[in-house]
């Protein structure tokens, strides 16, 4: 089994900032892509920003130039620096990555259970 567990949210004032951490373990082959996505109320799930195993990354238009993924391939953990924070950044976020257990050879997407965010004004 294969688990993705968060780590990093809460309640910050507009203009400041969040470090989001994401660890998987479990029975892993290999961890490929591993994106951030967040859910607001009322709205869709969208992706916030991933990043290949290469370190290929990209970015929802609406957080370019605030937010920075990265991760360490070792520690299979992703992480999302969250600077400039504005009220509308107010989400529960979820981290997402593909992922190849042992003994198998199709990847599955697995998801962690989400931490909210939320930016006062």
């Amino acid at each position: 089994q294969v688990q993705l567990v968060e780590s990093g949210g809460g309640l910050v004032q507009a203009g400041g900032s969040l470090r989001l951490s994401c660890a998987a373990s479990g029975s892993i082959f290999r961890v490929n892509s591993m994106s951030w996505y967040r859910q607001a109320p009322g709205k869709a799930r969208e992706l916030v920003a991933g990043i290949t195993n290469g370190g290929n990354t990209n970015y929802a238009e609406s957080v370019k130039g605030r937010f920075t993924i990265s991760r360490d391939n070792g520690k299979n953990t992703v992480y999302l620096q969250m600077d400039s924070l504005k009220p509308e950044d107010t989400a529960v976020y979820y981290c997402s990555a593909v992922i190849i257990e042992r003994g198998t050879i199709t990847p599955r997407t697995y998801w962690g259970q989400g931490t909210q965010v939320t930016v006062s004004s």
